[in-house]
């Protein structure tokens, strides 16, 4: 059955010999303009969808490197059927992930999917298993979760799928201080009875930006709250809290809230930053017009 090929390099805007640093840059851009919570454009959710697909092969080595061996020569859109001689090549293991990691197109199963292909040529030729041997070695699997569920901690349900419909579900439990790279182990859970480790991503959030346990967001404030300080409301990840401003803060200008930001192993939290923004008014009364030139004239 053919499939709609898809090129991943297009969709996130990046040659096919950008470096990891810059496809990641590429893809957290575009992850925040098209987050389904921020933008109202109709296809933002598929276009979200999309984007996190191309960003799950060409973030991994080994997948990239599989998905570049289909060469240069397709384009977008184009018919695309796998090479010949291909089905039922020796088989592995395709591990799925709930919540944002679902939905993959056709495409993406016809190449990583279980159940002959791409994936099990391709989990064969890497692992050195062939059907019916166990693969005795340890597993590294990624799972991206967003800020919300690394605060909340609890536990992530990971689906395993084989060849067939073969599918085990295994629970990992989110420790707290859960950091960019963090590392579970589920001792035993592989296949062969190898380890299985699960390496933990934070998603691109649309409001704030994550420094190991720190976070920073910005505020909007009128002008004249710029001048004269005063309280101002602030949504944290959990829960909206009052925070001073002083008189005559700066544009740019960064204030901490202690113990706000991501929680720590030791149970504490980082901090987070506020940075403040003040938003000139795009359109003014008579009445606004004669203030200011008032304040001009006083300097």
């Amino acid at each position: 059955m053919s499939v709609q090929y898809k090129d991943y390099y297009e969709i996130l805007g990046v040659s096919r010999t950008a470096p990891a640093d810059e496809i990641r840059r590429a893809y957290r851009k575009l992850a925040k303009q098209y987050h389904p919570d921020v933008c109202k454009e109709k296809d933002a959710e598929a276009r979200y969808k999309e984007i996190n697909e191309a960003y799950e092969v060409l973030k991994d080595p080994d997948k990239r490197q599989k998905y570049d061996t289909l060469g240069m020569n397709w384009q977008a859109g184009q018919d695309f059927t796998p090479p010949p001689g291909w089905e039922g090549a020796p088989g592995g293991v395709h591990m799925e992930f709930g919540g944002d990691m679902g939905g993959f197109s056709d495409f993406f199963k016809t190449l990583f999917g279980g159940g002959g292909g791409f994936s099990d040529f391709f989990s064969g030729a890497q692992r050195g298993g062939f059907r019916g041997q166990p693969v005795q070695r340890d597993s590294e699997v990624d799972l991206e979760l967003s800020l919300e569920d690394a605060v909340r901690g609890g536990t992530h349900t990971l689906v395993l799928s084989g060849r067939g419909n073969d599918r085990r579900t295994l629970n990992v439990r989110l420790p707290q201080g859960i950091t960019e790279g963090s590392q579970i182990r589920l001792p035993g859970k592989a296949n062969g009875g190898g380890d299985i480790y699960v390496n933990l991503h934070l998603a691109p959030h649309p409001v704030f930006e994550v420094s190991g346990f720190d976070l920073t967001r910005e505020m909007k404030v009128a002008p004249w709250q710029a001048v004269l300080g005063g309280d101002i409301q602030v949504e944290t990840l959990t829960g909206s809290v009052t925070m001073k401003m002083p008189p005559g803060i700066q544009d740019g200008q960064r204030l901490r809230l202690r113990g706000k930001g991501m929680p720590r192993r030791d149970g504490g939290s980082g901090d987070l930053f506020v940075r403040i923004r003040i938003e000139i008014p795009r359109h003014l009364t008579d009445k606004q017009r004669e203030l200011w030139q008032e304040l001009a004239k006083l300097g």
